[in-house]
């Protein structure tokens, strides 16, 4: 299993990062781990072929989480002539949102469009292991509003397994998802507060490393304060999220 994060970025493109978007690879196909809305950009940015795409696994429905997925359709259709199929999963409410994306961003473009590839919308049940092409996905409710269950996931390929906290207030919901996995990605939006509403602070997360017991654990989705203390988290041993940093799982 292989990471490439093609964005790690907040919502505001703190630090000029780029929205969301992680890239595994394994042997059975190529994942993309959320699709923020800058994520098309960020994929040209980095010379990375969108047809290697197989499947968008999606942890909650926000802009800088799946809005990308019109760009990354319509460019598959019009400038990548894709003809394999693309698989899109996320949490329940999943196949609604991004029919209405597509309508609000490129009108008809679900209804008027004949797709030269076939695309499906798989909806993830929280807590239910679903199949992606091979891969195992099991996911947890976590405490972040979107209009749809916002979850945090856990992906194996039967060999290694990939932990994601998603958006989140802490919840010991990550705890069962962190642990023993080979890597954990966790947001970690500010440097300090100890009560913020739908994210994680380095004041809250670093009080509860131990309970984590992943094998890695690297932070991302984070604001400016965070940006200008991530020193404090490579002294705890954590490692830090970069657009463009690749590394074997």
């Amino acid at each position: 299993m292989h990471l490439t994060i093609i964005g790690c970025g907040d919502a505001f493109g703190s630090g000029g990062r780029y929205n969301t978007c992680f890239m595994l690879e394994t042997a059975k196909a190529t994942l993309l781990v959320d699709c923020g809305a800058s994520s098309m950009t960020a994929l040209n940015a980095q010379k990375i072929d969108a047809n290697r795409i197989d499947a968008v696994v999606l942890s909650h429905l926000h802009g800088d989480h799946f809005g990308g997925l019109p760009f990354l359709l319509l460019h598959a259709q019009f400038l990548a002539k894709r003809e394999k199929p693309l698989t899109i999963a996320g949490p329940p409410g999943t196949r609604e949102r991004v029919d209405t994306l597509l309508e609000a961003c490129f009108p008809k473009s679900k209804t008027g469009i004949k797709w030269r590839f076939q695309w499906q919308v798989v909806e993830i049940g929280v807590g239910i292991e679903t199949d992606v092409l091979g891969h195992t996905v099991r996911t947890a409710e976590v405490i972040h509003q979107s209009g749809a269950p916002s979850t945090a996931l856990r992906i194996g390929d039967g060999s290694k397994t990939f932990a994601y906290s998603g958006d989140t207030e802490w919840t010991d919901a990550l705890i069962p998802i962190a642990r023993d996995a080979d890597l954990f990605i966790c947001e970690c939006y500010a440097f300090a507060g100890s009560k913020m509403t739908g994210h994680i602070s380095w004041e809250i997360l670093k009080a509860r490393l131990g309970e984590l017991h992943a094998k890695r654990i690297m932070i991302t989705h984070m604001n400016d304060t965070m940006l200008a203390k991530t020193g404090d988290a490579k002294a705890e041993g954590v490692l830090v999220a970069e657009d463009g940093l690749a590394l074997a799982i």
